[in-house]
């Protein structure tokens, strides 16, 4: 089946999808299930950035090609039907940890510490969430001492996407303990093989076998003052910077999770014979089917939209959120009705639904909970509703 629609994509843009389709095919999909034992070899995220996918969110300067969001959702739900610990790698070396260099970074900080990134060369990872702090980044405890030209960073970083993968860090941390955390925050560049900064473990996940997910612990991390990102003190205001972006594209991946196990449901329906019938002459079966297929067209069609917003320079905090939610909800959703139309069968290894089920399910916790999503989106509701004279 083929989501490619006049309406909603420009010519280019169904161009670019089926280029990206084509590079999957070849380069991902013949090892989609070998990788899944994790993690990712370098050298596939290398041939990504070669091609340039990893660029469309950055400047030329930086290597990328300024293509924009609606660009990345269609890399993000390409690869992601393939293979989601992939993209969840890709997506937070360039995205994660790219955009916060890209829009703070000074030219020499770029220069040095993101085009390499962006042409797949390096990989990044945003370091926020802590053995204690999820959610609440305001809680956020660890710290950044000055020490002369230096930073002395210690604290924790927990459940970091390429953490023990990454060359370089994009590491929040408070910087001025005597104010609140969103006006003492900083950021800093750390470049992993510093002295003091050690993996503590990568966690074993139900899903997402692709990626590493990792706990990790900085101890007396020195880090030149040139490492700072932004100004000091601008911590939180660049961490809040990248999260409509970041949960546009992960509804988009929550698209490419759900599409491929859809599709393998239909095909599945299709040739499966009960009774003397296809099973798709049942109603049980074809009714999820349909289902299915409205909640990944409402899915896509809520995901470009906050994408068109993002492109255009709009706020775009409440679409975002709600692109996520639907998504990530309905990727569950599909991916466990899928298991249910291949019965017994779904639940082996034969079919890739199976993985997509337990990939899917992440992607209602991670960059912002299902509950966190729709506090935003009536927080935002009510903005509107009664703005602020």
């Amino acid at each position: 089946m083929d989501y490619l629609s006049e309406v909603m994509w420009t010519e280019d843009e169904i161009a670019f999808r089926k280029e990206v389709r084509a590079f999957c095919e070849k380069e991902i999909a013949p090892i989609a299930d070998e990788i899944d034992k994790g993690p990712y070899p370098r050298e596939l995220l290398r041939k990504i950035g070669k091609a340039g996918y990893m660029g469309v969110l950055h400047d030329a300067s930086a290597g990328g090609s300024e293509k924009g969001v609606s660009y990345e959702i269609i890399i993000a739900e390409e690869i992601s039907a393939v293979n989601g610990g992939l993209d969840m790698g890709r997506m937070s070396s360039t995205t994660l940890y790219g955009m916060p260099v890209s829009k703070f970074g000074t030219e020499e900080q770029k220069k040095k510490y993101l085009l390499p990134i962006v042409n797949g060369e390096k990989i990044g990872c945003i370091g926020i969430t802590e053995p204690d702090v999820g959610s609440d980044t305001a809680a956020m405890k660890t710290r950044a001492e000055k020490d002369g030209d230096e930073w002395v960073i210690n604290g924790e970083k927990r459940f970091i996407t390429n953490g023990s993968q990454a060359d370089y860090m994009c590491c929040f941390a408070i910087t001025d303990p005597s104010v609140s955390s969103k006006k003492g925050m900083s950021a800093f560049i750390v470049d992993t093989k510093s002295e003091g900064f050690s993996v503590v473990q990568d966690h074993d996940l139900l899903g997402m076998k692709s990626a590493r997910v990792s706990w990790l612990k900085m101890e007396d991390v020195r880090v030149p003052s040139g490492m700072l990102l932004g100004e000091l003190g601008q911590g939180f205001t660049i961490l809040m910077d990248e999260l409509d972006s970041e949960r546009t594209a992960i509804a988009a991946e929550a698209i490419g999770y759900g599409r491929t196990a859809f599709e393998v449901s239909v095909r599945y329906a299709n040739e499966r014979e009960q009774f003397g019938r296809p099973i798709r002459a049942f109603e049980g079966i074809s009714f999820k089917v349909a289902d299915m297929a409205m909640k990944l067209e409402a899915a896509r069609a809520l995901t470009l939209t906050a994408a068109r917003m993002l492109d255009r320079g709009m706020k775009a905090t409440k679409q975002a959120s709600i692109a996520k939610l639907y998504a990530t909800d309905a990727a569950v959703q599909i991916t466990n009705d899928a298991i249910q139309i291949l019965g017994g069968v779904g639940y082996t290894t034969d079919y890739p639904v199976e993985r997509f089920m337990r990939d899917a399910r992440l992607m209602t916790i991670g960059g912002g909970t299902a509950e966190i999503m729709r506090f935003i989106i009536q927080r935002e509701i009510y903005k509107e509703f009664f703005p602020r004279k």
